[in-house]
C-alpha cells in the first residue's frame, strides 16, 4: 500500500508537469508568450511592491523631508525628573541622557546657522542653581546662531526678568509665562526679527498633569532655514 501511495503521488506530479508544459507551449505559439519574460516581470512587480511599502526614513525621524537649505530637527522636553530631554539635528543626536550632557533646568544647544555644526551644549539648573551663569551664556551668543532649548524638571524657579528678556530676544513668546515645573521646548536664534514658530509650552497644573507633579512630555519637529549670509 505504501508503494501504491507513492506511485499515485508521482503520477499526479507528472501529470501536472505535463499539463503545465503543454499550456506554456500553447501560449508560446499563440501569444508569443515567453515564460522567462513573465517571471522577470513578476519579480520586478514584487520588488516594486516591497519598495513602495518600505517606509522612507527622513532625518531625525521626521514625518517628511525638509526642503533644500534647511536643517531637520526633532526634540523633546524632559519627562518629570526622570528622563532628560532629547535633541536631534540633521540625524545626529546632540543632547540626551544617553550622551550624558543634559541636566535639570534649561538645556541649550547652540548651532552655527550657516553650517549646521554644533557650537556648544550646556544646561543650567533653575531650581538649585544660580541664574547668573545662564545670563552670561545668553549674552555671549553671536548673531546668526540657532538656539535650541528644552526644559527638564524645573526650568523657571531661578529665572529672573533679565534672563527671560534675553530668551525673548531669541524669538520666544512663552518664556515670560514659564513657571515652576512647566514643560517647554523652543528653537530660536540670535538676531531673529520675528517670534519663532518653533515653540511649545505646557503649564504645570495638578488637574491636567500626566505625571504626578509634572505635565506631559512635549515633542516638536521641523525644518530650520539655513542662514545664507
Amino acid at each position: 500500500f505504501y508503494f501504491i501511495g507513492i506511485l499515485k503521488v508521482v503520477t499526479l506530479i507528472a501529470a501536472f508537469l505535463l499539463v503545465a508544459f503543454l499550456a506554456f507551449q500553447l501560449l508560446e505559439i499563440n501569444g508569443d508568450f515567453k515564460l522567462g519574460n513573465v517571471i522577470f516581470k513578476a519579480c520586478n512587480k514584487i520588488d516594486f511592491v516591497f519598495a513602495a511599502s518600505k517606509p522612507v526614513k527622513h532625518k531625525c525621524g521626521l514625518s517628511k523631508a525638509c526642503p533644500p537649505e534647511h536643517f531637520a530637527f526633532k526634540m523633546a522636553s524632559g519627562a518629570a525628573s526622570v528622563v532628560g530631554p532629547r535633541m536631534c539635528l540633521e540625524d545626529h543626536l546632540i543632547m540626551s541622557g544617553v550622551k550624558n550632557n543634559v541636566g535639570r533646568g534649561i538645556n541649550i544647544a547652540l548651532i552655527d546657522g550657516k553650517s549646521g555644526q554644533v557650537i556648544q551644549t550646556a544646561f543650567f539648573d533653575m531650581w538649585g542653581g544660580d541664574v547668573a551663569p545662564l545670563i552670561k551664556f545668553l549674552k555671549e551668543i553671536q548673531n546668526g546662531v540657532v538656539v535650541m532649548m528644552a526644559s527638564f524638571d524645573d526650568p523657571a524657579t531661578k529665572l529672573n526678568d533679565e534672563a527671560r528678556k534675553l530668551i525673548a530676544e531669541l524669538g520666544s513668546s512663552a518664556v515670560g509665562n514659564l513657571g515652576f515645573r512647566d514643560n517647554w521646548i523652543f528653537v530660536g536664534g540670535k538676531g531673529i526679527k520675528t517670534k519663532s514658530p518653533f515653540e511649545q509650552h505646557i503649564k504645570n497644573k495638578a488637574e491636567t498633569n500626566k505625571f504626578e507633579g509634572w505635565p506631559e512630555v512635549l515633542e516638536m519637529e521641523g525644518c530650520i532655514p539655513r542662514r545664507l549670509n
